[in-house]
Formats: structure tokens, sequence, C-alpha cells
């Protein structure tokens, strides 16, 4: 039993060592091994803050492309709203010119068909004066072809000229 219960002087000795281990540890282990468990949890902290400020850089990063992509969307539209205008636009104007171009060459075919219809009347008159000329040559021809008559006509000629 006697290693059961140790002696006064065995437990002396027990507790100067235990009481020096402590003191030696105290001063060169207990400072250092704290110091490094506070380098440990400093460092704990800081990749926590770390990964707090990485993760609100995420969503800002995030929010920002949602903006940019909002953005990007609006002015994706109004650039397909201002080419849909202009695309208008650009048709409305041939059509425009087209028509003018039109209405100026349906005039043009007026003006000559006008030209045209005056030539012909004009032709015709022409074709009408030469064939009654032509006609009343050959009447006065027959007419007076006797000089009896011709001078009947010449009296009745005289006398209708002095009465107008």
């Amino acid at each position: 039993m006697d290693l059961v219960i140790p002696d006064f002087g065995l437990l002396f000795w027990m507790v100067v060592s235990f009481s020096i281990l402590l003191i030696i540890l105290r001063k060169f282990a207990w400072k250092p091994l704290l110091k490094m468990l506070q380098d440990r949890e400093d460092d704990i902290a800081r990749s926590l803050d770390s990964a707090n400020a990485a993760k609100a850089q995420m969503e800002k990063l995030a929010a920002d492309n949602e903006a940019v992509m909002r953005q990007a969307r609006a002015e994706r539209e109004a650039m397909l709203r201002e080419a849909k205008e202009t695309k208008e636009k650009i048709v409305a104007e041939a059509q425009s010119a087209a028509k003018a171009e039109a209405e100026k060459m349906i005039n043009a075919a007026r003006l000559e068909i006008e030209a045209e219809r005056e030539a012909a009347k004009a032709e015709i008159y022409s074709k009408v004066a030469e064939l009654s000329v032509s006609i009343a040559e050959k009447i006065l021809r027959r007419e007076l072809s006797n000089e009896t008559k011709q001078g009947e006509y010449v009296e009745e000629l005289v006398k209708n000229i002095s009465l107008n």
C-alpha cells in the first residue's frame, strides 16, 4: 500500500518539483503558448472579417452586375427602338420619293400626251385645210371653166365684198 499512500517527503518533493515546473512553464512556455493562441485567434478573426468583406464585395459585385445587365438591356432596347424608327423613316422617305417621282413621271406623260394631242390636232387641221383647198380648187376649176360663169362669180364676189 505504500504505493497508494505516498510519504510526506515524496509528497513535498512532488509539490516542489511541480511548482518549479509550473514556474518554468509559466516563464518560458505559458506566455508563448498564450501569445500563439492569441495570434491564432486574431488570425481567425481577420479571416472571418476578410471572408465577410469578400462576401459583401461579392454581393456588391452581383448587384453591380445586375445593374450593368439592366442598363445593357435598356440600351439594347433603345438601340432597337432607334433602329426601328430609322427604318420607318427611311421607308417613309423612300415611299415619298417614289410617290413624288411617280407624280413627276405622270405629269411628264400628261404633258407629252397633251403636246402630241395638240400636234395631232394641228396636223389634222393642216390636212383638213389642205384637203379643203384642194377640193375648193377642183370645184372652182370645174365651175370656172366656162368664161361666163367666171364673170358671174367675180361680180358676185365683188358685191359681197362691198356689202360686208
